[in-house]
């Protein structure tokens, strides 16, 4: 045991080695999250600050124990599932057969198709998951999370700077940590806690931790920091787009759409406030928040299905350095990027969102529940085994996205 606790601590914390977790934030950020905070900002300014800030620390928990998983034990966590019985293969194949089906690329196409409306919205979704597809093809991890590390950046500077130059009321912001729910808010409550800092693609980070190289125990307390900060970032991104909502819409009474139209309201309220400029900033800074999460499915989810798949044969040999390499990682690549092109002509794409939205939920309470079954087990080392915390924010997280599964299927069926 002294041997396994004085493994955790080998590997000093370097911030030039920091990257997963940025890939992980800026996945799980993505036009639909962005969006719906800003709807949030715009009909209940700072009142569900603190619904953000409770989602960032969920997710943080939620991506910590998937990567602390796959470090503790050398394996995957659906090797872990598997051992928890067939059922969860059978769950997690059928799922994300289905949920990469609805994903498609839907999201990226909003700021484009209103930066350049020569093309119709269906063409420049095309266009997104042909990006996405060829980008992830022909690169490997390294290049990969240094475009994401670029693109974090871009929407970071944007954002956080668009806040800034609303001059937000720190009272009033202040006032949003008051755990308050106003009438009406309980959907958007749900929606930011749940949706914020991503859904499945959370358990991807211990794919993204394996393919960096990160391997054993030594490397957790590294995995952590990596982790924490990347979320602090998306947290702070988040608040920035509370502020934005708040300020520049729920002070003036303006209800921001779902959607497209809701982005070129806004776009048009930024540029009769601030000028051309600043609105075609905020949607090349909201571009690169799509796109990063586009980038960011089409690999992390590439990566998961690839060991399903090869769980699923029976083969469960270390494929950490060489899954970006195999047929079934190509394979979900083009389930990802070229059947959903027939669900971009429905007359109202937003309702996909929805039914993603809807669907996304239904893993978050199987992720934070199998987290709680294998983090307290034997197969785990002791040192990396969950403590009391862990296991209250996994058990809290539980019952949250259960309920939030439930709210969400509920407003699909009515």
């Amino acid at each position: 045991m002294n041997n396994q606790a004085s493994a955790m601590q080998q590997v000093r914390p370097n911030w030039r080695q920091i990257g997963p977790g940025i890939v992980v934030a800026a996945t799980g950020v993505g036009a639909g999250d962005l969006v719906a905070t800003l709807i949030a900002g715009s009909r209940f300014g700072y009142t569900l600050l603190w619904a953000a800030i409770l989602g960032c620390i969920v997710k943080i928990a939620l991506s910590e124990g998937s990567a602390r998983y796959h470090l503790a034990t050398g394996s995957t966590i659906l090797a872990g599932w598997k051992s928890l019985g067939r059922w969860t293969g059978w769950y997690f194949g059928i799922y994300v057969i289905l949920w990469g089906f609805l994903y498609g690329a839907t999201a990226i196409a909003l700021p484009l198709a209103a930066l350049f409306p020569v093309l119709p919205f269906p063409i420049w979704a095309i266009l997104t998951g042909l990006t996405g597809f060829t980008f992830v093809l022909f690169n490997r991890y390294e290049t990969f999370e240094t475009v994401m590390k670029i693109m974090v950046g871009v929407m970071f500077v944007v954002m956080v700077g668009l806040a800034i130059l609303v001059t937000p009321d720190l009272p009033d912001l202040l006032s949003g940590l008051t755990f308050s729910l106003p009438d009406g808010a309980l959907f958007y409550t749900l929606g930011l806690i749940g949706g914020v800092g991503g859904t499945v693609t959370t358990a991807a980070y211990g794919y993204w931790v394996q393919v960096k190289g990160w391997k054993g125990a030594s490397w957790i307390p590294l995995m952590r920091i990596d982790n924490a900060a990347a979320y602090i970032v998306t947290g702070i991104f988040v608040v920035a787009m509370l502020i934005v909502g708040a300020e520049l819409l729920y002070s003036a009474g303006i209800a921001l759409q779902s959607g497209e139209d809701g982005l070129l309201d806004l776009s048009r309220i930024l540029e009769e406030r601030f000028g051309l400029v600043v609105a075609t900033v905020f949607l090349i800074g909201f571009a690169a928040t799509a796109l990063s999460s586009v980038f960011g499915v089409w690999h992390g989810m590439s990566l998961f299905f690839a060991d399903w798949y090869y769980h699923a044969k029976g083969d469960s040999d270390d494929m950490s350095s060489t899954r970006e390499q195999t047929p079934a990682f190509r394979a979900y690549l083009l389930w990802l990027t070229f059947p959903p092109m027939a669900l971009l002509f429905a007359d109202r794409p937003f309702l996909l969102v929805v039914a993603y939205g809807a669907f996304g939920a239904l893993f978050m309470p199987f992720l934070a529940i199998t987290l709680i079954l294998l983090l307290n087990s034997r197969t785990v080392p002791e040192p990396a085994r969950n403590g009391w915390m862990a296991n209250l924010v996994l058990g809290g997280s539980s019952i949250l996205f259960i309920l939030l599964a439930g709210q969400q299927l509920w407003q699909l069926l009515h």
